[in-house]
C-alpha cells in the first residue's frame, strides 16, 4: 500500500477531545494493552498530529504522528499498527515469520506467500481470516511488516502451505516507514525458546551437573572418609579404588574431545542450506578481511564474489547461492548492507557495485581466518586465481513484458500487464490465438484476418480502414515491436536478472586529441560482467600503450576506458575470440585501422 509515494492533504494538530477519543478507539482495536501502555502510547501532554493522505492508487488514509513518527493509520475507520508501534508493542499482534531475503520483496509491494512463512516446532498463533497480524524475519521478534491473514491458521495448514497467507499492508522501509525518522528495527530476541532446544538445553545443564557432582563436587559429605578415590563399577556394586592422583592430562584431553563433538554435533545438526548460509558468511568476511583493498573500490559484486569470495572457500566445499537461503547473491549482500558492514549501489543500469566496506564494524573485526587455511589451501588458492581469470560471456535473452495497449490480445491466455515472455511464447500465444478465433484466411494460409483486438493492437490509426489482412510474420513483428522491450542477463554461477529496454552495446570510439593523437575509448563493459580495470590492464600490456579509467561524460558513477592509439583491432580480437562475446553486443569494430596492402 505504501511502497510508492503518497500525497499529504492536510496536516492537523490532535487536541483535548480528539485525543480522548483517539485514545478510545485505540483500546477497541487493541484490547491486549494495558491501560498504562494506553496512557504512553496516546500520550496526555505531548504532541500529537493527524496527516491525511492518499495512496498512490487514490486511497484516503487518516496517519496519526507522535513525535514525528507514524504510530498508527486509518484506512475505512479500521486503526493499524506503524512498524514504530510494533517495536514498541511487539505482541500488540499475532506473529508470523518468514526469511530475511523475503523482506525486500514486502517492501517493494509483495504479498506474503505462504511457501515463505517458517513454521516453527511449536506450531503458528491460532487466527482467522481477516485478523491483523505482524510479519518477523527468523531470529528477530521486532516486526517488519503489518498484514492481513487471507486465511485461517486450519485452511493455511489444510492447504499444505501453499498460496497466498497475508496481505501486506504496510512495511519497513516502504514510504510510510520513511516519513518518520527511518530508524532500523530492534533486535528482540525470541520470548518462548523451541522446544527442542530447550529440551536439549536441559539435557545438557543436567548433564554438566551430573559432571560437576563427579568430577568436583563441593558437598563436604562427597570428601568424608574418602580421600583421593575413583569409583569403578564391577560386578553391579560399586567398589573403591584408592588412586593418590587423578590423570589431569587424561581429564584435559577428554575435556577437549568432548568439545570437540559437540561442536560437530551442533554443525552436523544444521541444514544444508544453513551449512551454505554459514559458508557464504565465512568466505565474505574472510574476503573482506584479507582480499579486498579500499583501492578496489567501487567493485562490481559479480568480480567480488568470483574473484575473492570463492577463493576463500576451504577445500573440498563449493559456494552455490541457490542452496543457501538467500537465493540471489544480490539478496545476501542486501542483508549485509542491512548490517552497515558495506553499500551497494547501481552505478549502472542494472549493474551493482560495492562502493564503501566499513573495516572497523565489529563483525569484521572479530572474524578469525580458519586455522591453516592459508597453509592447507595455498596451491588450491593458486589455481583459484587463475581459473578467476578466466572470463565467462553472459548468457543474454530478449524479453517481452505485456503493455497497456497489447493486454486485450493476450488476457485470453491468462497474460496481464507486466507478464514477462520469450519470443517463442509470444508467437505461440498469437497462433493459438488466430486458431481459437478462426482467423486464419480460408483462400490463402498465410495470411492472417484482422479482427478489432488485432486492428486495435497492432495497427496505426490511419492502416485501420485499409489494411483487413496481415502475413504471419508481419503479424508476429507488429505484437513484438508493440511488446515492452526487456531482456534476461545470466552471468556465470549466478541466478537469471532480468533488465528493462534493450541491453546497451559494448561501445568503441576513436576520439582525437591535442596533437593530432588518437584515443581509443570503450564504454559499458559493467553490463557484461566485465571489471574495466582489469580490461584497462591486459589491453595496456597487450598493446604497450597507456590505459586509464575515466568517469563517463554527464555522468557521476559511470566509467570508462581510454587507452593511447586506435586499439579497436587488438580490443575485438580480445572481446570476440578470447572473451567469446557475440558481435551484436559489440558496436565500432568497424572503425579499426585498415592495413594497406604491400606493393
Amino acid at each position: 500500500m505504501f511502497c510508492r509515494a503518497f500525497r499529504v492533504r492536510s496536516n492537523t494538530a490532535i487536541k483535548g477531545s480528539d485525543r480522548r477519543k483517539l485514545r478510545t478507539d485505540v483500546a477497541a482495536a487493541f484490547p491486549n494493552l494495558s491501560a498504562e501502555q494506553l496512557t504512553e502510547f496516546i500520550p496526555n501532554k505531548e504532541e500529537l498530529n493527524v496527516i491525511k493522505i492518499y495512496s498512490h492508487k487514490g486511497e484516503a488514509i487518516t496517519v496519526y504522528m507522535n513525535n514525528r513518527n507514524p504510530i498508527l493509520f486509518e484506512i475505512e475507520k479500521a486503526l493499524y499498527p506503524t512498524v514504530y508501534t510494533l517495536w514498541v508493542y511487539p505482541d500488540l499482534l499475532p506473529a508470523f515469520a518468514t526469511w530475511p531475503p523475503v523482506l525486500q520483496k514486502l517492501a517493494g509491494g509483495a504479498d506474503l506467500m505462504l511457501p515463505g512463512v517458517v513454521v516453527p516446532s511449536s506450531g503458528f498463533p491460532q487466527v482467522e481470516q481477516g485478523t491483523l497480524c505482524a510479519v518477523t524475519l527468523l531470529g528477530n521478534r521486532a516486526p517488519v511488516a503489518v498484514a492481513v491473514a487471507t486465511m485461517s491458521t486450519a485452511e493455511m495448514l489444510a492447504a499444505g502451505m501453499k498460496g497466498k497467507g497475508f496481505a501486506v499492508l504496510h512495511t519497513y522501509m516502504d514510504h510510510l516507514w520513511e516519513y518518520g525518522d527511518k530508524s532500523s528495527p530492534p533486535t528482540l530476541a525470541p520470548l518462548v525458546t523451541d522446544p527442542a532446544e530447550k529440551e536439549s538445553a536441559e539435557d545438557e545443564e543436567e548433564m554438566e551437573q551430573k559432571e560437576s557432582v563427579i568430577s568436583s563436587s563441593t558437598d563436604p559429605s562427597q570428601h568424608v572418609g574418602v580421600g583421593d578415590l575413583s569409583l569403578k563399577e564391577r560386578d553391579g556394586r560399586a567398589t573403591l579404588m584408592g588412586k593418590e592422583e587423578l590423570d589431569e592430562n587424561r581429564a584435559a584431553e577428554t575435556a577437549e574431545g568432548a568439545n570437540t563433538e559437540v561442536q560437530q554435533e551442533a554443525e552436523d545438526s544444521k541444514t544444508p542450506q544453513e551449512q551454505m548460509d554459514a559458508l557464504f558468511n565465512q568466505c565474505f568476511f574472510h574476503a573482506l578481511k584479507c582480499k579486498v583493498k579500499k583501492s578496489d573500490l567501487p567493485l562490481l559484486t559479480s568480480t567480488f564474489l568470483r574473484s575473492h569470495m570463492f577463493s576463500c572457500c576451504p577445500a573440498g566445499q563449493q559456494l552455490d547461492i541457490k542452496k543457501s537461503s538467500y537465493k540471489k547473491f544480490s539478496k545476501f549482500l542486501q542483508c549485509m548492507q542491512h548490517q552497515k558492514i558495506l553499500q551497494v549501489k547501481e552505478l549502472n543500469k542494472g549493474v551493482e557495485s560495492i562502493v564503501e566496506v566499513d573495516w572497523k564494524h565489529p563483525d569484521i573485526k572479530a572474524f578469525t581466518v580458519p586455522e591453516g587455511f592459508s597453509s592447507a589451501s595455498a596451491a588450491q588458492e593458486s589455481k583459484s586465481e587463475d581459473r578467476e581469470q578466466v572470463y565467462h560471456a553472459p548468457e543474454i535473452i530478449p524479453l517481452y513484458g505485456v503493455s497497456t495497449k497489447m493486454i486485450p490480445l493476450f488476457q485470453e491466455s491468462g497474460h496481464k500487464k507486466g507478464s514477462i515472455l520469450s519470443s517463442s511464447e509470444v508467437r505461440n500465444i498469437i497462433i493459438n490465438y488466430v486458431k481459437a478465433n478462426e482467423l486464419v484466411d480460408e483462400t490463402n494460409k498465410n495470411f492472417v484476418k484482422v479482427n478489432a483486438i488485432l486492428c486495435d493492437c497492432l495497427l496505426d490509426k490511419s492502416e485501420q480502414d485499409e489494411i483487413s489482412n496481415l502475413k504471419w510474420d508481419d503479424l508476429f513483428s507488429r505484437c513484438l515491436e508493440r511488446l515492452q522491450p526487456l531482456h534476461q542477463v545470466t552471468f556465470f554461477g549466478q541466478e537469471p536478472v532480468v533488465r528493462k529496454g534493450n541491453i546497451e552495446p559494448i561501445d568503441i570510439t576513436i576520439a582525437q586529441r591535442s596533437s593530432n593523437k588518437k584515443v581509443t575509448i570503450i564504454k559499458n563493459l559493467e553490463l557484461y560482467g566485465l571489471d574495466p580495470q582489469c580490461v584497462a590492464n591486459i589491453l595496456q600490456q597487450k598493446v604497450q600503450a597507456s590505459a586509464t579509467i575515466t568517469p563517463v561524460p554527464g555522468t557521476k558513477d559511470r566509467v570508462q576506458v581510454q587507452i593511447q592509439g586506435n586499439q579497436i583491432h587488438h580490443l575485438g580480437k580480445m572481446l570476440l575470440e578470447e572473451y567469446q562475446l557475440p558481435r551484436k553486443y559489440i558496436q565500432g569494430l568497424e572503425k579499426a585501422p585498415k592495413v594497406g596492402r604491400k606493393k
